[in-house]
């Protein structure tokens, strides 16, 4: 769905769920918002093209956080790119996606899931990238309040609980806030993020606070997808709730 010149929200179906990692491009290379599953990276592919980004180079990946349907898909990015793209993590996310700690959701049975779900040459892509890396995954990482030269614009909001590291995303030359999993949509409707595979909700709650120094036009919710129309209003009570 295209939000703007250069900016577009996939609607990635994976099945039982539909999510909306976000792309921004110029005539130049794409930047690439969240990577999907493992098992994603075709349709991901696909999609982006379908967008306008074509052959060009995909030159930075921005995670919003550690969870598996947003990093899933970075081991077939990166082996399928000429020259490496520039991996993005706040740094305490950094250390799981590295391979240096624990995930804090991805458990041994998910792994065991995984390795049935895939075909054994991608598991052992995956395996070989998080489990048992022999490099960092993460170039750089994001500073709070910190602005990317990258869309026109893109400034880091820190917004922990969903897991530690979590980040959300205001592209300022559309107003338009990527939330990541920070919060979800429901049928046009915003939510607060969702208590089953948040660990620390209130935390998490807190953390919408930020985006009262925002004007928001619109929402991409990684989960529930576009949410435009009073975005401000709806934010902050969700937000007082906390």
């Amino acid at each position: 769905m295209r939000i703007a010149e250069g900016v577009e929200m996939l609607e990635l179906n994976l099945g039982p769920m539909t999510i909306h990692p976000v792309i921004l491009f110029d005539r130049d290379s794409w930047t690439l918002v969240d990577t999907g599953m493992p098992f994603s990276v075709p349709a991901l592919r696909e999609l982006a093209k379908q967008a306008g980004v074509g052959d060009l180079p995909l030159r930075n990946v921005l995670l919003t956080h550690q969870d598996i349907d947003h990093i899933g898909g970075l081991p077939g990015i990166l082996a399928e790119e000429r020259e490496a793209p520039v991996v993005y993590a706040h740094p305490d996310d950094a250390p799981a996606i590295d391979g240096k700690q624990p995930f804090v959701k991805i458990t041994p049975e998910r792994v065991e899931q995984l390795r049935q779900q895939m075909s054994p040459s991608d598991f052992g892509l995956f395996e070989r990238t998080f489990l048992h890396p022999t490099r960092p995954n993460v170039d750089r990482t994001y500073a709070d309040g910190e602005t990317l030269p990258i869309g026109g614009g893109l400034t880091v909001i820190h917004t922990p609980g969903h897991t530690p590291g979590h980040v959300s995303l205001y592209h300022q030359p559309t107003r338009t806030l990527i939330a990541g999993d920070a919060m979800v949509a429901a049928e046009g409707e915003l939510n607060g993020p969702n208590a089953r595979v948040t660990p620390n909700m209130e935390q998490a709650m807190e953390s919408l606070k930020k985006y009262k120094n925002f004007d928001v036009a619109r929402v991409v919710c990684y989960h529930g997808g576009l949410v435009e129309g009073d975005v401000n209003e709806r934010i902050a009570k969700l937000a007082d709730r906390s």
